[in-house]
């Protein structure tokens, strides 16, 4: 019961649409702006690169969130310690499920690699920090978002291999990766066509 319970919290927070009400505090409808889409880039063409990364951390604070609580609750409780890994890495996938697929915004939700930076600083620091690093770097080269968050986000099983990654986060990565990778089909197509807009 008290894990059914947390997974539900966990993706109705993963749902708050900070992007959605950062936008609408200043506004301006996000989703009639450049890709339309509720996450941080857009924030960004929309409202300015400060307000883009405050959307950022918010996205990735409330993937974050339900692991560290989920990490003080469920190491106390014998019935669930020996599989806290496991658990941890649901919970950041009920969260990262609620961005993707939010409650509170008709289920049209963002691309999921806030939130998904947001899990593994908590799971995996090291890994999450060098695909960070990394998408800082391709997109300074580049000036293009989705070549930073694609270049951090199919990189990072590797990182998790050098740095020892949990069995658990191998798994959520590889279903993350995946709707990642979903989501950015169209950024993919833009880019395949060289006409992928810069931030």
């Amino acid at each position: 019961m008290a894990l059914g319970i947390a997974l539900v919290l966990a993706y109705l927070l993963g749902s708050i649409p900070f992007g959605l009400v950062v936008a609408h505090a200043k506004r301006v409808d996000l989703r009639s702006v450049g890709s339309g889409n509720i996450g941080a880039t857009n924030t960004a063409r929309a409202l300015g690169k400060g307000w883009g990364l405050f959307v950022l951390v918010l996205d990735a604070g409330k993937a974050a969130l339900p692991v560290v609580v989920g990490r003080a609750y469920f190491a106390g409780q014998p019935d669930y310690a020996a599989q806290l890994d496991w658990i941890l890495a649901a919970l950041a996938a009920a969260a990262f499920v609620g961005h993707l697929a939010p409650v509170f915004a008709r289920f049209r939700g963002g691309k999921g690699v806030a939130s998904a930076l947001g899990a593994f600083l908590v799971l995996e620091p090291k890994a999450a920090l060098i695909a960070g690093a990394i998408y800082v770097l391709a997109y300074a080269l580049t000036r293009i978002s989705s070549v930073g968050s694609l270049s951090a986000v199919l990189s990072f099983p590797l990182w998790l291999y050098l740095t020892g990654g949990k069995t658990p986060s191998y798994a959520l990565a590889g279903v993350l990766l995946l709707l990642i990778v979903v989501r950015h089909r169209d950024n993919l197509r833009r880019l395949l066509a060289r006409k992928e807009s810069r931030v």
